[in-house]
């Protein structure tokens, strides 16, 4: 695949995800807990069925366990530094200030999705789509989470578009990035797949999963993720 198509795949995957969840406010103005928590873990059980059935094995395969595992810590450790960065963060503003910092949070985890998006695609066109559905599928309710304060801050649902699309862009950066480093050498290839693999995992385990159940108490969160890792073991076998 050439860079170009790469990048504007991974651009692609992520404004129209996060962009979507950003539409949506047009149709839910106050989407319910459990709404959320369903469609936050259905995104985590898809997340890391792809992580650990189809993007690290890869990754072993390409660079070995050692760079594989190396790249995993790397990816983990960058994306906690950034977690530290935005917490440590002064913004004013009740629910805008909550929008301002969920978006920044957002574009900083799409860079790494767009990694694997490019990266998959230096290895098959196969592994690319399937890293490309599960990111658009996992940016939705992120768009969604991003815009949902804005909208209860009075932002119209028009502005919370073009908002969610912006934190979408850093995807398409990260899968030009993964195809560029990718063409000097497999074992880049290798390493950015398990940089990616190890944000992925970090974003999903830190962040996605604990707040799936913060959001609402009930099942609906851990049913949603059992039926997230069945939809991507599809995935892997049938894309």
């Amino acid at each position: 695949m050439s860079t170009f198509n790469a990048m504007i795949i991974g651009s692609l995957v992520g404004v129209i995800g996060t962009g979507l969840g950003g539409a949506a406010t047009y149709f839910f103005k106050n989407p319910s807990a459990r709404f959320f928590s369903g469609i936050m873990g259905i995104t985590a059980g898809l997340m890391l069925s792809i992580v650990v059935f189809d993007l690290l094995p890869h990754a072993f395969d390409i660079a070995g366990l050692v760079l594989g595992t190396i790249g995993i810590l790397i990816g983990a450790i960058l994306i906690s530094f950034f977690d530290m960065i935005i917490e440590n963060m002064d913004i004013a503003g009740g629910f805008i200030k909550e929008g301002i910092l969920l978006g920044i949070a957002i574009a900083l985890h799409n860079f790494p999705e767009g990694l694997a998006v490019g990266s998959g695609f230096m290895v098959s066109q196969s592994l690319g789509v399937d890293i490309a559905l599960v990111i658009a599928l996992h940016d939705f309710p992120e768009g969604l989470a991003m815009a949902t304060p804005f909208s209860a801050g009075g932002i119209p649902p028009y502005k919370n578009v073009i908002y969610t699309v912006l934190a979408g862009i850093p995807t398409g950066i990260g899968a030009l990035i993964g195809v560029l480093t990718g063409g000097i050498s497999p074992y880049f290839i290798g390493l950015n797949l398990g940089i990616a693999g190890g944000a992925m995992l970090y974003v999903t385990c830190g962040d996605i999963i604990p707040e799936a159940r913060n959001i609402y108490k009930g099942e609906i969160s851990i049913l949603g993720m059992i039926l997230g890792i069945i939809g991507g073991i599809i995935i892997t076998k049938h894309l």
